[in-house]
């Protein structure tokens, strides 16, 4: 393959390949390297011997992907406090897909963190991206009868701990704007009144800045966090609406530098989950736009 072609096949399908691996990985920063590996591989590939490029492409990042991931549940063992997936900046778009804002979204992550590494390489692949199962049991080096299993054993295990159902534009929108204006003025009232009863909130400082060491379930204890216990009211405070993840977040500001992404999940118009991002070295994609594709 001549490099100019190699490069053409590459960019065409580079989003989607980083989606691929981020759903794998949780991590851009992780994800990116993977497709700088996915590419010295393919760049050595001889062009003419490949019938579909794309799918060549898919099996070399997810093989990739799952090398990573296994060396990544050991460092995350090791992880000061909680660890969120590192929170994308979507364009509106995104959230319009809703199976692809599904996969993405913080909550789903979460999700997929309880996944052994095989069985989220499977799940991925073949539930978000619809890869079949001849190609899924290349990329991991199992027999497809064996990737069925455990592609039956992953559906079942995340459709037991995944979000709950789809959230109208319009509802989102209204709670995300109320939330907003109670985070800006520190409104207790206001916060109660958005927030699910059993709404949880997790937080991600990486030991790096402050954040609640370990979830907190309750409305009444998740807006006095919010209000008293995180950092947040200190200096001029602001909260810009955005879309993290293909759904509802706000970049919380203080004295224009960010402090922090607050993700947030809705039903039924309350809030029922909000995880909180403030380790600096997750906030680097929270300005500029990553673009994530199927």
């Amino acid at each position: 393959m001549t490099a100019d072609a190699a490069t053409e096949v590459f960019v065409t399908h580079r989003n989607l390949l980083f989606t691929v691996a981020y759903e794998m990985l949780g991590s851009a920063a992780d994800a990116e390297d993977v497709l700088q590996e996915t590419w010295l591989r393919w760049a050595n590939v001889d062009l003419g011997t490949v019938r579909d490029r794309r799918a060549y492409l898919v099996r070399i990042t997810a093989r990739q992907a799952l090398t990573r991931l296994r060396t990544l549940g050991r460092r995350r063992e090791s992880y000061v406090g909680p660890w969120l997936p590192e929170p994308l900046l979507t364009a509106p778009d995104v959230a319009e897909d809703v199976e692809l804002a599904d996969s993405v979204s913080m909550a789903m992550l979460l999700v997929l963190e309880t996944l052994r590494p095989t069985e989220r390489a499977v799940f991925v692949l073949r539930e978000v991206f619809d890869v079949p199962y001849e190609e899924i049991a290349e990329a991991v080096g199992k027999s497809p009868a064996a990737v069925r299993q455990i592609a039956h054993r992953a559906r079942e295990h995340v459709a037991d701990r995944r979000p709950r159902g789809e959230v109208s534009a319009a509802e989102t929108q209204g709670a995300l704007q109320a939330f907003k204006r109670a985070v800006e003025t520190g409104d207790l009232q206001g916060l109660l009144d958005l927030l699910a009863p059993d709404v949880v909130l997790l937080g991600d400082g990486g030991g790096v800045r402050q954040a609640v060491p370990r979830p907190i379930v309750g409305a009444d204890r998740v807006a006095r966090v919010l209000t008293v216990g995180l950092p947040i009211t200190i200096g001029e405070v602001s909260a810009e609406p955005v879309q993290i993840n293909g759904g509802p977040a706000l970049v919380v500001r203080i004295d224009g530098e960010i402090d922090d992404v607050v993700a947030v999940r809705i039903d039924d118009g309350l809030i029922t989950g909000l995880y909180v991002v403030r380790n600096p070295d997750k906030l680097s994609r929270v300005e500029r736009e990553t673009v994530v594709s199927r």
